[in-house]
Protein backbone atom coordinates (compact mmCIF):
# COMPACT_ATOMS: atom_id res chain seq x y z
CA UNK A 1 0.00 0.00 0.00
CA UNK A 2 2.88 2.35 0.75
CA UNK A 3 4.21 1.89 -2.80
CA UNK A 4 0.78 2.74 -4.25
CA UNK A 5 0.57 5.93 -2.20
CA UNK A 6 4.07 7.00 -3.21
CA UNK A 7 3.38 6.43 -6.91
CA UNK A 8 0.00 8.17 -6.64
CA UNK A 9 1.47 11.24 -4.93
CA UNK A 10 4.47 11.52 -7.26
CA UNK A 11 2.31 11.38 -10.38
CA UNK A 12 -0.34 13.66 -8.90
CA UNK A 13 2.25 16.24 -7.84
CA UNK A 14 3.68 16.22 -11.38
CA UNK A 15 0.18 16.96 -12.71
CA UNK A 16 -0.27 19.59 -9.97
CA UNK A 17 2.93 21.36 -10.99
CA UNK A 18 2.39 21.09 -14.75
CA UNK A 19 -1.33 21.87 -14.82
CA UNK A 20 -1.71 24.15 -11.80
CA UNK A 21 1.43 25.94 -10.74
CA UNK A 22 3.02 26.47 -14.14
CA UNK A 23 -0.09 27.92 -15.85
CA UNK A 24 -0.82 30.11 -12.82
CA UNK A 25 2.68 31.59 -12.99
CA UNK A 26 3.08 31.87 -16.76
CA UNK A 27 -0.39 32.37 -18.27
CA UNK A 28 -0.10 36.14 -18.56
CA UNK A 29 3.28 36.13 -20.26
CA UNK A 30 3.46 37.16 -23.90
CA UNK A 31 4.83 33.74 -24.82
CA UNK A 32 1.79 31.98 -23.34
CA UNK A 33 -0.63 34.40 -25.03
CA UNK A 34 1.13 33.89 -28.35
CA UNK A 35 0.88 30.11 -27.88
CA UNK A 36 -2.90 30.36 -27.49
CA UNK A 37 -3.16 32.66 -30.54
CA UNK A 38 -0.91 30.34 -32.56
CA UNK A 39 -3.37 27.50 -32.03
CA UNK A 40 -6.25 29.72 -33.17
CA UNK A 41 -7.92 30.21 -29.81
CA UNK A 42 -9.01 33.59 -28.43
CA UNK A 43 -7.14 35.00 -25.43
CA UNK A 44 -10.10 34.57 -23.08
CA UNK A 45 -10.02 30.83 -23.75
CA UNK A 46 -6.52 30.64 -22.28
CA UNK A 47 -7.63 32.55 -19.20
CA UNK A 48 -10.63 30.27 -18.66
CA UNK A 49 -8.44 27.22 -19.17
CA UNK A 50 -6.03 28.37 -16.46
CA UNK A 51 -8.88 28.88 -13.98
CA UNK A 52 -10.25 25.39 -14.62
CA UNK A 53 -6.78 23.84 -14.46
CA UNK A 54 -6.12 25.42 -11.06
CA UNK A 55 -9.51 24.26 -9.75
CA UNK A 56 -8.82 20.80 -11.18
CA UNK A 57 -5.46 20.32 -9.53
CA UNK A 58 -6.90 21.48 -6.22
CA UNK A 59 -9.62 18.85 -6.60
CA UNK A 60 -6.97 16.19 -7.16
CA UNK A 61 -4.71 17.04 -4.24
CA UNK A 62 -7.29 17.86 -1.56
CA UNK A 63 -8.29 14.55 0.05
CA UNK A 64 -11.71 15.81 1.23
CA UNK A 65 -12.97 16.40 -2.31
CA UNK A 66 -15.75 13.90 -3.13
CA UNK A 67 -14.87 10.91 -5.32
CA UNK A 68 -17.25 11.87 -8.12
CA UNK A 69 -15.65 15.32 -8.39
CA UNK A 70 -12.22 13.67 -8.64
CA UNK A 71 -13.55 11.38 -11.39
CA UNK A 72 -14.76 14.38 -13.40
CA UNK A 73 -11.45 16.11 -12.77
CA UNK A 74 -9.47 13.18 -14.14
CA UNK A 75 -11.80 13.12 -17.17
CA UNK A 76 -11.37 16.85 -17.71
CA UNK A 77 -7.59 16.64 -17.62
CA UNK A 78 -7.74 13.64 -19.96
CA UNK A 79 -9.76 15.67 -22.46
CA UNK A 80 -7.40 18.61 -21.98
CA UNK A 81 -4.33 16.53 -22.87
CA UNK A 82 -6.01 14.79 -25.81
CA UNK A 83 -7.35 18.01 -27.31
CA UNK A 84 -4.04 19.82 -26.74
CA UNK A 85 -2.35 17.09 -28.74
CA UNK A 86 -4.99 17.31 -31.49
CA UNK A 87 -4.68 21.12 -31.61
CA UNK A 88 -0.92 20.97 -32.02
CA UNK A 89 -1.23 18.28 -34.68
CA UNK A 90 -3.82 20.31 -36.64
CA UNK A 91 -1.72 23.48 -36.56
CA UNK A 92 1.89 22.25 -36.50
CA UNK A 93 1.70 18.71 -37.86
CA UNK A 94 3.58 15.83 -36.27
CA UNK A 95 6.26 16.99 -33.88
CA UNK A 96 7.29 17.06 -30.25
CA UNK A 97 4.48 19.49 -29.32
CA UNK A 98 1.95 16.98 -30.65
CA UNK A 99 3.18 14.18 -28.38
CA UNK A 100 4.14 16.21 -25.30
CA UNK A 101 0.58 16.36 -23.87
CA UNK A 102 0.28 12.60 -24.34
CA UNK A 103 3.24 12.09 -21.99
CA UNK A 104 1.23 13.85 -19.30
CA UNK A 105 -1.84 11.83 -20.25
CA UNK A 106 0.13 8.70 -19.33
CA UNK A 107 1.21 10.29 -16.03
CA UNK A 108 -2.44 11.21 -15.37
CA UNK A 109 -3.52 7.63 -16.14
CA UNK A 110 -0.98 6.29 -13.64
CA UNK A 111 -2.26 8.72 -11.00
CA UNK A 112 -5.85 7.65 -11.76
CA UNK A 113 -4.97 3.95 -11.54
CA UNK A 114 -3.28 4.34 -8.17
CA UNK A 115 -6.03 6.62 -6.88
CA UNK A 116 -8.48 3.75 -7.42
CA UNK A 117 -6.06 1.22 -5.99
CA UNK A 118 -5.83 3.27 -2.77
CA UNK A 119 -9.62 3.74 -2.66
CA UNK A 120 -10.18 -0.03 -3.05
CA UNK A 121 -7.80 -0.66 -0.17
CA UNK A 122 -9.67 1.85 2.01
CA UNK A 123 -12.96 0.10 1.28
CA UNK A 124 -11.50 -3.31 2.11
CA UNK A 125 -9.97 -2.00 5.34
CA UNK A 126 -13.36 -0.73 6.48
Amino acid sequence: MKKAKIIFWITTIIIFLFEGVMPALTSQTELAKEGIRHLGYPEYFGNALVVFKILGVLALVIPQVPKNVKEWTYAGFGFDFIFASISHFAVDGVGFQTFFPLIFLVILAISYHYYHKIERYKNIAL
